[in-house]
């Protein structure tokens, strides 16, 4: 052991030791995760699950094909609820991909060595939460083959997007949040796609991943060249995790709707999507880390580590409730407090109960060290987590809309079966892609594992 390097039993080992697991090499990890992808065989149960799931796509497929034969009058909106399932499932999928911006850019520049192993998937599971959030802007104003009348292009006509509308901001804040994401994402890749191409047996498949990764070679120059990129995308991503949920939270407080014109409603949603996200993650990394063996990449401490960020965002939320309630009654504005009374005993009150006893009450049960242990139980528990965070987006956007200032105005929303073939068939999409995603590239990031390899190493000499 040479002088001024810790022991091997000194706190900087075991603090990377449960990061890594125990007893890895250069090649076994990098035989490991790349096995997955180029040799081992694909399972009947990913074909039965990813028939599953694109069963569900096609459903979704069916209901916006019916939605753009019929117009929006198939689902259960009306007036004074012009907003429904379109809107609360738009925020959902954009808080879920919260998660994987935040454990990419923020906890990379944080040198937070546990978000290794659980990056990768998490950045694909932000790019694909996204595409199914994109979805809904378009369809839902009725007229989705105008949509480019968001965008900003050259009219000799001078007829431009009305900047002034939340709509407009939500095109620049997904577009960019999507972009940016898409960069690090590939960025990321690029080490990984090169170790595909040199392992890969098949031509074809040399070829493919051969171009993705764009001449790399793994010389100094090169890792120069990434190390800067990836520092440069890592920072341009971090005000992204706090901007755009902050610009979908406008969508509703600009409004003077009852529950909605609140200034709250940025830093309430920014850590609900954050709490929403670490909930899928965790979701997805129980059964892949099952499925394909990884119980040695992804640990019990990042399962651990992920519990208490979604204890402590949980907590934040729970904050946000209780604020939201004293901000109602504190004002006496009686359109707000009205809205307090509707909330506890109104016709969607079911849900409000239901939505404190997902976001609130079951996952104080983290405050305990075997629950965060326990992987089954904290597996349902990321689940009851985004069913009640759902709930949340759900519970604001129509109980405000049912119970508006003029009692002749107020109605019901029920959503109907294409509300929900739509909404399930995102969902079927999503986990689509993630099938095919663990199947072609990577899910953990064999360059960075590798460098976990050599720091572990280093320490220990």
């Amino acid at each position: 052991m040479s002088a001024g390097q810790p022991p091997f039993d000194s706190p900087e080992i075991r603090r990377l030791t449960p990061v890594l697991g125990p007893g890895h090499t250069y090649a076994s990890v990098t035989d490991k995760i790349s096995a997955i992808v180029l040799t081992r065989p694909t399972s009947l149960g990913w074909f039965i699950g990813f028939a599953i799931a694109f069963g569900l796509t096609g459903l979704m497929t069916v209901a916006i094909g019916w939605l753009f034969i019929k117009g929006t009058g198939i689902w259960g909106i009306n007036i004074p609820i012009g907003w429904g399932f379109a809107i609360v499932n738009f925020v959902w999928w954009i808080g879920i991909g919260h998660a994987g911006t935040l454990i990419s850019a923020i906890l990379f520049l944080l040198n937070q060595k546990w978000r290794t192993s659980i990056n990768r998937f998490a950045e694909a599971m932000t790019l694909f939460a996204v595409a199914c959030a994109g979805i809904f802007p378009l369809i839902h104003t009725g007229r989705p083959w105008m949509a480019f009348y968001m965008f900003p292009y050259p009219s000799t006509m001078g007829i431009w997007p009305q900047f002034r509308s939340p709509l407009i901001w939500d095109v620049f804040a997904v577009s960019t949040y999507g972009t940016v994401s898409l960069m690090f994402w590939f960025v990321g890749l690029i080490p990984d796609l090169a170790t595909l191409r040199d392992r890969a047996i098949q031509k074809p498949t040399k070829i493919i991943y051969g171009m993705l990764a764009m001449g790399w070679r793994g010389s100094a120059r090169h890792w120069q060249r990434y190390q800067s990129a990836y520092l440069l995308l890592a920072g341009l991503a971090t005000p992204l995790v706090l901007s755009v949920h902050s610009v979908i939270s406008f969508d509703f407080s600009v409004s003077i709707v009852p529950g909605w014109h609140t200034t709250i409603f940025p830093p309430y949603f920014v850590a609900g999507a954050i709490y929403s996200g670490f909930a899928m993650v965790i979701t997805i990394a129980i059964p892949l880390r099952k499925a394909y063996g990884l119980e040695d990449y992804i640990t019990m401490r990042h399962l651990d580590n992920m519990a208490k960020v979604m204890l402590a965002t949980g907590l934040i939320v729970a904050y946000g409730y209780f604020f939201e309630f004293f901000l109602s009654l504190y004002s006496g504005n009686k359109f707000d407090v009205f809205l307090v009374q509707q909330r506890l005993h109104g016709p969607y009150a079911p849900f409000y109960y239901s939505l404190i006893l997902c976001n609130i009450l079951t996952p104080q049960l983290l405050w305990f060290y075997k629950i965060r242990h326990n992987v089954v139980v904290l597996f349902i528990m990321s689940i009851v987590v985004n069913i009640g965070m759902w709930l949340e987006r759900f519970v604001i956007v129509v109980i405000s809309l049912t119970r508006d200032f003029v009692p002749s105005a107020w109605g019901r929303y029920s959503p109907t079966f294409w509300d929900w073939a739509t909404y399930i068939g995102t969902i079927g999409m999503f986990v689509t892609l993630i099938f095919l995603f663990v199947r072609v590239l990577p899910a953990i990031s064999i360059a960075e594992m590798r460098e976990l390899v050599a720091e572990t190493s280093e320490k220990k000499e």
